[in-house]
């Protein structure tokens, strides 16, 4: 609560910086707390002392290095950090920006600059990336003559807008007269190998300028989120995940329902890992062994056959089940099939990006040997498939309530195509493979852009339907436990009031306590006419401009490809209708709560 009050104090920081502030300090044991208490120390005594030096400031600005990150789920994060660290190693000062955090005004002023971005949706930015996206792209975008920069995509080749964000960032720095000192490098999912190796080529170009440019005084600044300290609050992340206990499994869908929603509770009891309503969990998973059978009875592979994955000898058997993608199709994959059995349709197929595209939209590597079964050897079959990527669900707990349990909501994908049952890879394995009190792979995601107000006194409006009410249970156990005065709204849908109203109870109690201020329901089949989340906001728009203009934060969590489009609508709506503006002001305006984190979207 200190950091909270401070912005009713006579505080010199705004809210937002005190949000990130806040973000930041409680992710920090005590050790880590008291390094940055005395980094910062050291910083202001440090540039009290450079005021009243004749050096010129151009000199110490030569010498830096700027990486920013634009991430969805956390990637291109830990990827600016990497390439930060290489760069620090070498003596170089390098910092790392979230893009939503990077003030445009500055962009005129660097001098060494890198993009590492995703892609989103249909080739849209990623949330944190947008304002920077925008003002690139916009009229107030300055020349940038002086700026050298190089930019890393990260991307999926199953979607059609692969990498272009980075192609739009790249292309938009050199219209403006930038010079970029490494081609941009487009990756896929299996991306680490190649961007270490882009990273390293990058400091190796850059270390001799900024190393020549830099301030004689200039001082090597660790990045805040390196591992600066042995006393980390946790050992465990993507890299090395930590092995947690499923504690409960339980189904939260009626029996009639056509959805299969899993509440699943797991103890992160030594494992030092910490979290915040809004971050993410990774999980690894084991791939269905009637999967691996079948596949490699269709490919005629003993299972015992041994392979090289990387550095690693197993047997084909182990690769398919623990490290390899056997639920989501790629084209590399059609590709590299194809050419290792000889197959002339299916390389025709691959040939054609469009076909090729909708034909593995709703097809496992399974469906495609099938469809096109072939011999080949068991070192070609672990070529051609990629590396499993652990699957990221919003947290659906806050530790202040849970303390060393993290929550997840899970629908399990479950489907039948093609004359076969199909099976989610990490649904699957949570829901139906993995027996409560055994062992799964985990790691904390962070996400500081989805966060709840610094200040507890602001009204929320949670809009989350299915599976998106996951991070908004979180938020109201955390503004529960906080005491929080905040007034919350909520707006939930799913198909049946009496099948797929998830945490009814919860909900339920927390309206008559009064926590909830207001919980609007849309049950989209109860009725003749279809009712979604969209038309209760319509419904409800003269309150939710209200709401607004008394300084509401405003959420969405769930589906990308069509809620949330279609939430966005409704607000640009709302704003126009009761707030009297034209449609391009209303989009303003929204743009500006985003810029503001007072619009924050976790959708997928």
């Amino acid at each position: 609560m200190l950091l909270s009050s401070l912005v009713a104090q006579a505080s010199p920081l705004s809210e937002q910086q005190v949000s990130q502030l806040q973000g930041l300090v409680s992710q920090l044991n005590p050790i880590q707390q008291a390094w940055v208490s005395g980094y910062l120390a050291a910083s202001a005594q440090l540039a009290g002392q450079v005021a009243g030096q004749t050096a010129p400031a151009a000199a110490q600005a030569n010498a830096s290095l700027t990486i920013l990150f634009g991430s969805q789920t956390g990637n291109a994060r830990h990827v600016a950090e990497a390439l930060a660290k290489q760069a620090q190693g070498k003596g170089l000062v390098a910092k790392v920006v979230d893009m939503a955090e990077y003030k445009t005004t500055q962009l005129k002023n660097e001098q060494y600059l890198v993009i590492v971005t995703s892609t989103y949706g249909e080739g849209e930015p990623p949330e944190n990336a947008i304002g920077l996206h925008n003002f690139l792209f916009s009229k107030k975008a300055p020349k940038l003559a002086g700026l050298k920069y190089a930019v890393l995509g990260l991307g999926d080749t199953s979607y059609e807008f692969f990498c272009k964000t980075a192609q739009d960032f790249d292309q938009r720095l050199a219209e403006l007269g930038a010079t970029s000192v490494l081609p941009r490098i487009d990756l896929d999912v299996d991306y680490q190998a190649q961007a270490d190796s882009w990273s390293n080529e990058l400091v190796s170009k850059l270390e001799p300028e900024l190393t020549a440019s830099a301030a004689p005084s200039a001082q090597v600044i660790a990045w805040p989120g390196a591992d600066t300290t042995t006393g980390a609050a946790s050992q465990y992340n993507k890299q090395q995940p930590f092995a947690a206990e499923l504690y409960t499994n339980q189904k939260i869908t009626g029996r009639d329902s056509t959805k299969d929603v899993r509440h699943i509770e797991i103890s992160l009891a030594g494992s030092g890992l910490t979290y915040q309503p809004g971050d993410a969990l990774g999980v690894y998973f084991s791939n269905d062994p009637e999967l691996v059978r079948e596949l490699l009875l269709l490919t005629a592979i003993a299972r015992d056959t041994p392979v090289a994955l990387s550095d690693d000898k197993l047997t084909v058997e182990q690769a398919l089940t623990e490290q390899l993608e056997l639920t989501q199709s790629y084209p590399a994959f059609v590709e590299k099939y194809a050419a290792a059995t000889n197959n002339a349709a299916l390389t025709a197929l691959a040939a054609d990006k469009a076909a090729l595209r909708a034909y593995i939209n709703e097809r496992q590597i399974i469906d495609i040997v099938r469809d096109y079964p072939g011999l080949l050897s068991a070192q070609q079959l672990v070529d051609a498939l990629r590396k499993q990527q652990p699957r990221l669900y919003s947290i659906a707990s806050s530790q202040a309530e849970v303390e060393e349990e993290v929550h997840l909501t899970v629908a399990v994908v479950r489907y039948d195509a093609y004359g076969q049952p199909h099976l989610g890879g990490a649904s699957g394995f949570l829901a139906e493979r993995l027996a409560e009190g055994a062992k799964l792979k985990v790691f904390v995601e962070h996400n500081n852009n989805f966060r709840l107000p610094a200040n507890d006194d602001t009204p929320v409006i949670m809009i989350g339907p299915g599976t998106g009410i996951a991070p908004f249970r979180a938020f109201l156990q955390q503004r529960d436990a906080s005491g929080a005065s905040g007034k919350n709204w909520l707006f939930f849908g799913n198909p049946h009031f009496t099948q797929d109203f998830l945490y009814q109870l919860e909900l339920q109690s927390y309206l008559k306590r009064g926590l909830l201020t207001k919980l609007d329901v849309a049950f989209s089949r109860d009725q003749a006419a279809k009712v979604y989340v969209q038309d209760k906001l319509r419904q409800h728009g003269s309150d939710v401009w209200q709401w607004l203009q008394d300084g509401a934060h405003l959420y969405i969590c769930g589906d990308a490809n069509r809620m949330a489009k279609d939430v966005q609508q409704a607000l640009l709506d709302i704003v126009q209708q009761y707030g009297g503006k034209t449609a391009e002001q209303a989009q303003a305006y929204l743009d500006e709560l985003r810029v503001a984190k007072r619009y924050q979207k976790d959708v997928y």
